[in-house]
């Protein structure tokens, strides 16, 4: 049985924003998705996905904060 992709985006029209968002962060780390995902390891993805979640997370945290501009990650 094929499994669904279940991961949506909360506000749908930020799914787009996502998307580049992702891209982004690939290109940041060296890793060229090229549009296909399944080329690439659990592990990679799951990289991209992890970085994309910390810099969320202070994105927020400085919105929060009251603090604009970009936001940096180590």
């Amino acid at each position: 049985m094929a499994r669904r992709n279940r991961n949506r985006a909360l506000v749908r029209e930020a799914e787009q924003a996502l998307n580049n968002f992702k891209y982004e962060v690939a290109s940041e780390l060296g890793i060229n998705y090229n549009g296909d995902l399944g080329n690439l390891t659990s592990r990679q993805n799951g990289y991209v996905g992890g970085i994309m979640v910390k810099k969320m997370i202070a994105q927020a945290e400085a919105a929060m904060a009251g603090k604009t501009g970009q936001v940096t990650t180590q």
